[in-house]
């Protein structure tokens, strides 16, 4: 198998669905004598921030002379970015042969008769394999969906478990009040284990402290006793907090948007509950540039200026309040240009109902994906609900041209900013960075 027939597999295998419970992906685990058994894991759940926590947490132990694994979704550009040592995706030729043996272990679970796993299945396996084949030092291990029945939650007892803020997503799957979700990403908690908690809504936090009370796991909030922000920047966050009766005298994180310094407590929490059970050390020199350095690709990233062109991950109500405040805080003065495309299984009225206020016009294109909504669907409603506000809706279907479309409509000074979907970002990213020179 070549890394082509590799892809060609693993998102054949999408039509397979989305099924949470950890019966096939513990049978197909079972085929590959359990990688998962072998791997120190920091396991992270929650609805938004999860994945900058991830990085943050990556970026700090690779600093420190860790060597770390890193497992997100979905990703943005390259496939291969979801399984990562460090900053390095796994090569091309690893993902090929591992997605063979993946493959046979699959046909054996056919021939006896068991489902065929799904696409998430397939990749956590693959990914399992290679982190414990290079043998890495420990593992951040981000969670797909809710936490619960989540493939990922086959580890049996992680270093430390964590939540970041817990909103409504995915609702489909994991229950229509925050209290049903919150139940859902608690879990991932294990007995002993001790848990990192983000900022959470009551509901939500009741629920994930009754859970670690059950399994008599020790619960520590990632929430500062003291907190002073000292700059809030495109180009990142500089603070100084006491945290867990430990004082940070300003603190450097490269990525932008005021929401990252609540980010970057639950990351420090996380470190500083490994230190004091001795799990790892990390000197402050290390700390510091970790966090100073850190990237993650969709996140409030800047790909170009004059006009300013911003990429961000937003795309539910959470994502949606977060990135109105960092368009208030960041560009008060700047025209602004929204590049959007949504799923039609979000609450799309409600998300253009937070972001909308803060921006001039708006350019509608359509994601790459079977669930996202007719673009001509998306802009009637966007003129039938926020017309009268805006200076101008554009409908343009196709990606690149619709880019091209939202540079043209802004001025010099102004900003573009893209978000929506998840699904649309890697190709927007890539006319910028890449498509445009050619």
């Amino acid at each position: 198998m070549n890394y082509e027939e590799a892809l060609e597999y693993i998102h054949g295998t999408y039509k397979f669905g989305s099924k949470l419970g950890l019966d096939n992906i513990n049978n197909l685990l079972k085929k590959l004598d359990n990688p998962e058994k072998n791997l120190k894991v920091i396991h992270v759940a929650g609805t938004n921030g999860k994945g900058s926590v991830c990085s943050m947490l990556q970026s700090v132990l690779t600093t420190a002379g860790y060597k770390t694994g890193l497992y997100t979704s979905p990703y943005i550009q390259r496939f291969n970015e979801r399984i990562r040592i460090g900053e390095e995706m796994i090569p091309d030729a690893d993902l090929a042969d591992l997605t063979a043996e993946v493959k046979v272990a699959v046909d054996a679970m056919l021939s006896e008769g068991l489902t065929h796993p799904t696409e998430f299945e397939v990749v956590t396996a693959i990914g399992f394999l290679y982190f414990e084949r290079v043998k890495v030092d420990i593992l951040v291990l981000e969670v797909g969906l809710g936490g619960r029945g989540d493939s990922t939650n086959v580890i049996d007892q992680p270093l430390t478990a964590v939540i970041t803020p817990v909103d409504y997503d995915h609702m489909e799957f994991l229950g229509n009040t925050l209290a049903a979700i919150a139940g859902e990403k608690a879990g991932i908690i294990k007995t002993h284990c001790p848990v990192v908690v983000g900022q959470q809504e009551p509901e939500a936090l009741e629920v994930i402290e009754e859970q670690a009370k059950a399994l008599k796991a020790p619960l520590v909030r990632g929430i500062a006793e003291e907190l002073v922000v000292h700059e809030s920047s495109l180009h990142g966050q500089v603070f100084s907090a006491v945290l867990g009766g430990r004082r940070y005298d300003r603190i450097n994180v490269s990525l932008p948007g005021l929401h990252q310094v609540d980010n970057c407590l639950i990351a420090l929490m996380v470190l500083q509950v490994l230190e004091e059970k001795q799990l790892l050390f990390i000197p402050e020199e290390a700390l510091r540039k970790g966090l100073a350095t850190v990237h993650w690709m969709g996140r409030l990233e800047i790909l170009q200026q004059d006009p300013l062109f911003i990429l961000d991950g937003a795309h539910n109500l959470a994502g949606a309040r977060t990135l109105a405040k960092s368009i208030q805080m960041l560009l008060p003065e700047q025209s602004v240009t929204f590049l959007t495309g949504m799923m039609v299984d979000k609450d799309v009225r409600g998300f253009l109902r937070i972001i909308l206020p803060y921006v001039h016009r708006v350019v509608v294109t359509k994601p790459d994906n079977p669930r996202a909504m007719e673009p001509e669907k998306l802009g009637g409603m966007i003129v039938e609900t926020f017309g009268q506000q805006m200076e101008k809706v554009v409908v343009e279907p196709n990606i690149e041209k619709a880019v091209e479309e939202a540079l043209a409509l802004t001025p010099e000074q102004g900003a573009v900013i893209c978000a929506g979907s998840l699904y649309m970002l890697g190709s927007v990213r890539q006319w910028i960075l890449e498509g445009r020179k050619a």
